[in-house]
């Protein structure tokens, strides 16, 4: 699937502040955990989180999304991608398990929080440029 460089700078974050929310100290959710942490600290999440989602996302097929659309993928094709993209780790199966879930999960909010695809013919340029 070939995503702007914005849907998938859009699909990080997301992922990030979910995985931020459920790993703070003091329990903040969301934003608020997000808006808490250093810029640093988001740093190294948005590097963690980019390294498990971004592979996938990119492994997954193309598909034409219409204008005004977000792009949809089946469960089976996201899996074949997080398949695709987990190589061998040389763990035992359970831990095997654990892993491809979590990384299904955070694939799927990162889909769940893509932009509307824009037509890029519709786009205005003001005159003044």
């Amino acid at each position: 699937m070939r995503f702007t460089e914005h849907e998938l700078t859009v699909a990080v974050t997301a992922a990030a502040k979910i995985v931020a929310g459920g790993k703070s100290v003091r329990r903040a959710k969301g934003e608020a955990a997000w808006d808490s942490m250093s810029k640093l600290d988001r740093y190294h999440l948005l590097d963690a989180v980019g390294s498990q989602v971004l592979p996938v996302l990119l492994a997954l097929p193309d598909v034409e999304v219409p204008a005004g659309t977000r792009p949809t993928f089946t469960d089976e094709q996201i899996a074949a991608a997080v398949q695709e993209t987990m190589g061998e780790s040389g763990v035992g199966r359970l831990r095997q398990k654990v892993a491809v879930a979590a990384r299904l999960t955070l694939v799927r909010t990162a889909l769940a929080q893509l932009p509307i695809r824009q037509d890029p013919d519709a786009l205005i340029v003001p005159d003044s440029l």
